[in-house]
């Protein structure tokens, strides 16, 4: 996908790139510059400890259904892919 950075410096990321990577309107995003060009990701709100019995249980903060679906296989077989 090619798109372009307007004057403000902002970039359009498509609709369907960010559905599946459950990004919504004012989603928090970390921006990296690394060894192969510029990284964004999201930022997770990290989890909430919740006390069960004696013990305390960290429980994520964001409802499951709002949660991405990952397919850890898929991406485990794109990242071997990627090196010759």
């Amino acid at each position: 996908m090619r798109t372009t950075i307007d004057k403000a410096g902002r970039v359009v990321i498509p609709a369907g790139m960010r559905e599946e990577a459950g990004l919504t309107a004012g989603a928090e995003l970390e921006v990296t510059l690394d060894e192969f060009g510029i990284r964004i990701e999201r930022v997770a709100e990290g989890p909430r400890l919740v006390k069960a019995g004696k013990r305390l249980v960290a429980r994520p903060r964001a409802a499951a259904d709002s949660l991405p679906s990952v397919d850890i296989a898929a991406l485990v077989e794109e990242e071997r892919s990627r090196w010759p």
